[in-house]
């Protein structure tokens, strides 16, 4: 097994499909506040709450007892030593650990959570024989998933005690905690005072907690496999039925969950289900574990990879329809709080990347000779309508089509591109004006748009013009970052970043001939490319941040200002096989150059998924969330559609009929 360093680092993630999780590190070391056994949506996929934080276990032998778990106290204590007791670890199909002791004593822990269900199956077996007595305590809180958890009088450890499982309510409106379990419970209340979360230290946040332990389970793992099933009152109950023991329901769960993930054609694919989840009565994208939700812009681009690339038509489809339910004026909204307020319209991308998702999604449907009813059609093309007229009338926050067909953005105090970053007042990032993204997205959008209705192309024609006049410049060979910046006529915003890529690469149409394209994707390759994906602003500007790290300031200060975003790997590997010709050689190439080493990150930070985000400057150390849908969803599209598929070579002026 690798060092303990890499094991406090790797995490595991286990999606339950309504938006809750179990997760934690290889080690069983909890370094985030989001590590947890039982994390619940309780407003599927938000409400989060946190309902069991872990546990302490370890084994009686003849030869003595020792520790399986371990934790890290204040001020820098680590107690027990059960990790360095773990021998090995793999995460297919859900993660499992070899411990040895040192009297030869092998124990096998598996953890999985099951579909559809807030509920999480653990398990011990002992490898071998001899005498071996398990003994565990569980940690509860009962805490939003945000925030932390200390000692007071108020948590109630009592359990209600059924036929073939206790309930506890730690706290008055939580869902309980259901514990089936085939051991002895033995009742001993205690608190476990100061944990330290080492990652929530190093983002400059609040770190220690305290967790209440109701009492112990103990089995014999001689005579049987040691079970116990964990589930949120309310949200698991279908499946745990009255009177069934743990030693019925988990392995009939563990053959159901091993057969549901059997189908999946690659461990990719089986990745991006996590993300796939409930949100009322249909399905939405969670942007990211473990502390994101829906965003409207991530779930959009995202879901080329994670449904049409896994052939989860349906799924999309539906999204694409649930989502046009709330066009307002024009715009999608780019969040849905976790409880009570109304959807936040901010965002101008995010409209448009909807649109986009729509064109990819008919493509996939026609190409998989699948058929849609008048009315689902009727209602995304009236949802597409609605966007490019919001948008050519002018919406919110200065959103509007100029005289010169180009889409103007921006107001004072608010962030609208993807590049979001805010801290209080500062907006890190503001690129009002016309952002050369925002532009390849609104005149791709056009000439969608044009397939449904002719009053779209003049305006697609004339936006291109425009784009090709204002956007090149010639003295640094590339594109300008933003024109018109603050709304004022041909002040230009120079800063290299890698938004220009989308304008050769990651949407349908390619906006400018091949020799200019070219030479953006070289420049792009030489001042942004990185074994993780782009920077997201070029090391020789002034504003550029080298590392991801600090407190909340700081790390939002360097998010887009070099910054490694690895999604961004999508469109520029499409852009460097277009360019290029798109032959057998050429994807060959590339897949060698560029995917593969983000094929081997799979098995580093989140294990068996793409990070957020990684630091600009070398050994580009993972950072931010470590378990992120775009990442992963533009991987799964690189490696199907682009470099095994026929990449979309169309160019603008074919398109366009110039």
């Amino acid at each position: 097994m690798s060092d303990l360093t890499n094991m406090r680092q790797d995490e595991w993630l286990e999606a339950d499909g309504l938006g809750g999780f179990a997760s934690g590190t290889i080690s069983g070391i909890r370094t985030r506040r989001y590590h947890a056994l039982l994390l619940t949506a309780t407003q599927p996929p938000g409400g989060r709450v946190v309902l069991v934080n872990g546990f302490d276990a370890s084994l009686e032998t003849d030869n003595g007892t020792y520790a399986l778990s371990s934790q890290l106290y204040g001020p820098q204590v680590l107690h027990p030593d059960g990790a360095r007791r773990i021998s090995s670890f793999k995460s297919d199909p859900w993660p499992q650990w070899i411990y040895t002791l040192e009297d030869g004593t092998k124990i096998r822990q598996e953890i999985f959570a099951l579909n559809g269900a807030s509920l999480v199956c653990l398990s011990w077996r002992l490898v071998g024989t001899g005498r071996a007595i398990l003994s565990l305590r569980p940690l509860l809180s009962g805490r939003d998933y945000h925030s932390l958890h200390h000692e007071n009088s108020a948590f109630q450890f009592e359990p209600e005690i059924h036929d073939t499982r206790l309930v506890w309510h730690p706290y008055p409106g939580l869902p309980g905690v259901i514990a089936c379990a085939n051991g002895e419970y033995h009742h001993g209340p205690d608190w476990y005072r100061n944990f330290i979360y080492e990652e929530e230290r190093s983002r400059g946040l609040d770190f220690s907690e305290d967790l209440a332990s109701p009492g112990a389970f103990r089995w014999n793992l001689k005579e049987k496999e040691a079970m116990l099933i964990l589930g949120a009152e309310g949200f698991a109950e279908d499946r745990l039925k009255p009177n069934q023991s743990a030693e019925w329901l988990l392995p009939n769960f563990r053959t159901a969950e091993r057969r549901r993930r059997s189908q999946f054609a690659t461990v990719l694919d089986r990745a991006a289900d996590a993300y796939l989840v409930t949100r009322g009565k249909g399905k939405t994208i969670v942007a990211g574990y473990p502390w994101f939700t829906d965003w409207g812009r991530d779930t959009f681009i995202a879901l080329r990879g994670l449904c049409l690339m896994t052939e989860r038509l349906d799924e999309a489809r539906d999204i694409l329809l649930e989502w046009s339910n709330v066009v307002s004026e024009g715009m999608l909204p780019n969040l849905f709080p976790d409880r009570g307020d109304k959807p936040e319209y901010n965002s101008v991308d995010a409209s448009l990347w909807y649109v986009i998702a729509i064109h990819d999604f008919l493509q996939a449907a026609k190409g998989a000779g699948a058929s849609m009813s008048e009315v689902r059609m009727e209602a995304l093309q009236k949802a597409v309508d609605a966007i490019l007229g919001g948008f050519s009338q002018g919406t919110r926050y200065g959103i509007r089509t100029d005289q010169d067909g180009l889409l103007a953005a921006g107001a004072p105090g608010v962030q609208l591109t993807w590049m979001d970053a805010k801290v209080g007042d500062w907006v890190v990032t503001p690129r009002i004006g016309k952002p050369v993204e925002v532009q390849a997205l609104w005149l791709n959008a056009l000439w969608i748009g044009s397939q449904f209705s002719e009053r779209w192309k003049e305006p697609f024609i004339r936006g291109c013009e425009s784009f090709n006049a204002r956007y090149w410049n010639e003295a640094a060979g590339c594109l300008y970052d933003v024109v018109d910046v603050d709304h004022q006529p041909a002040k230009l915003d120079a800063s290299f970043r890698p938004n220009q890529i989308f304008a050769v690469g990651g949407l349908p149409i390619a906006l400018l001939n091949n020799e200019r394209a070219k030479a953006i994707v070289e420049a792009v390759e030489r001042r942004l490319w990185t074994p993780m994906g782009l920077r997201s602003l070029a090391r020789e500007e002034q504003a550029y941040a080298p590392r991801y790290e600090g407190g909340v300031r700081e790390r939002d200060g360097a998010y887009h200002q070099g910054t490694v975003w690895p999604w961004l790997l999508g469109p520029f590997v499409e852009a460097w096989v277009r360019v290029r010709g798109a032959g057998p050689a050429v994807k060959a190439e590339a897949r060698a150059r560029f995917l593969k080493p983000m094929m081997e990150h799979l098995s580093q930070a989140g294990m068996g998924h793409i990070s957020e985000i990684a630091d600009a400057e070398p050994p580009h150390t993972p950072r931010g969330c470590p378990f992120q849908a775009w990442s992963l969803a533009e991987l799964l599209r690189l490696d199907l559609a682009v470099l095994r598929g026929a990449a979309a070579a169309g160019t603008l002026h074919r398109i366009a009929g110039k």
